[in-house]
């Protein structure tokens, strides 16, 4: 049976203490108990339903994290107060000093920059690598890497990564595959493919507001506890702790991801198709002309489309620039990082949020200067957006 992550999130029912439609957010930092034994057992994790501090779990996390577990079809989920704050601890649980890590080399920069300039330090190396090759994935494959690394669909050049493939690798040499499934929530369900950790950053498609941070890690039930352990689990001791009231506030706001995503992916196809034919260099998943097109066809939950996020490639950082700030002027969208906003958001991710990533390197990996990407918004008349998006293009000489 095929799966299907919204009807898993609406057939989840939780009430309020008072039979609110919404759960109780629950707004303290500490919890009493009726003994110290039942605190001790609370602490030691012998106890069900039962909280001791914040910092280790609350009832409204607990709410948003078995939501995201539904979505992702995984067992449990454990959410963080930002993206970073979800992968990070992941990784450190998974691999230790002398052992290594197995990357892709197109991911979002703040974890490229971690795994390259950080956890060097804890004596973890990472070896970044083609993920759309998995002779070459493999190839880097040694003794001591303990996990595979990738993004879903890349950021920011949207290479789609083949999870069953990559899946079948790890289990092939014992190790882990975890996969940051931000750009692609509903659209692509990464654990039913194989994966054994799937991340989110929160703040983007999944909230949807722009106005909180979170992430979530996803994975078995044995994995999410050793990840909460007082004693050595990484997301507990490092204290990526998220708030009750954020954590209550994007349960509520997934409500509406299903309709939001099909929004999103319509939104995107449309305006790809329509700049591939006025000639621009054009990337989205969406398009025959996408290497990965028929693989991510393959891997996609159909109703949600291939997201909301392309790029086109305009020439050089001036004309990036210079449409982009025009753009903005006549109200087309924002010129912001982050993505998943209910507006259109565009950035030159080589000098922003890429831009841990050094030149050469972006160069190597094809990330150009005149390269946009967009996070295509909920715009009610996708043809009104784009012919004031052609407008802009043809005042700058773009066409």
């Amino acid at each position: 049976m095929k799966f299907k992550p919204a009807d898993a999130i609406q057939d989840l029912q939780f009430f309020g203490e008072f039979g609110g439609v919404n759960p109780s957010i629950s707004d303290t930092s500490t919890y009493t108990f009726m003994s110290a034994k039942t605190m001790l057992d609370t602490f030691e994790g012998n106890t069900e339903g039962c909280y001791l501090y914040s910092r280790h779990s609350t009832p409204s996390n607990g709410y948003l994290g078995e939501a995201l577990a539904a979505m992702e079809g995984t067992e449990s989920a454990n959410v963080s107060a930002s993206g970073m704050g979800a992968i990070t601890p992941v990784l450190l649980q998974l691999v230790g000093s002398g052992e290594h890590i197995v990357s892709s080399r197109t991911i979002y920069g703040g974890t490229y920059a971690f795994l390259k300039n950080f956890t060097p330090r804890l004596g973890i190396a990472t070896t970044f690598v083609d993920i759309t090759k998995v002779d070459i994935v493999e190839a880097a494959i040694t003794k001591n890497t303990k996990v595979l690394f990738c993004e879903t669909v890349s950021n920011p050049l949207l290479e789609v990564a083949d999870i069953r493939a990559l899946s079948a690798l790890a289990k092939k040499y014992n190790i882990k595959l975890v996969v940051d499934n931000t750009f692609s929530p509903l659209s692509i369900s990464p654990a039913k493919l194989g994966a054994d950790v799937v991340c989110h950053s929160l703040t983007k498609f999944i909230n949807g507001t722009s106005d909180a941070v979170g992430g979530v890690a996803c994975g078995a039930q044995e994995f999410i506890d050793d990840l909460r352990n007082v004693n050595n689990g990484a997301s507990m001791l490092l204290g990526s702790t998220m708030d009750s009231l954020r954590a209550s506030s994007i349960l509520k706001n997934m409500r509406t991801l299903p309709i939001r995503m099909k929004q999103h992916s319509y939104n995107a196809s449309f305006l790809a198709h329509k700049f591939e034919a006025d000639g621009l260099k054009t990337v989205y998943p969406g398009l025959e002309s996408h290497p990965s097109h028929q693989l991510f066809t393959s891997m996609m939950n159909t109703a949600y489309g291939f997201g909301g996020m392309l790029t086109i490639d305009v020439g050089s950082l001036e004309k990036a620039n210079a449409l982009m700030k025009l753009m903005q002027e006549r109200n087309i969208g924002y010129l912001a990082v982050s993505l998943g906003f209910y507006k259109t958001l565009f950035s030159a991710p080589g000098t922003s949020t890429s831009s841990e990533i050094s030149e050469e390197e972006q160069k190597e990996m094809g990330l150009t200067n005149g390269l946009i990407r967009f996070s295509i918004g909920l715009d009610n008349d996708i043809e009104r957006t784009y012919g004031m998006m052609k407008s802009c293009m043809i005042e700058l000489d773009i066409l």
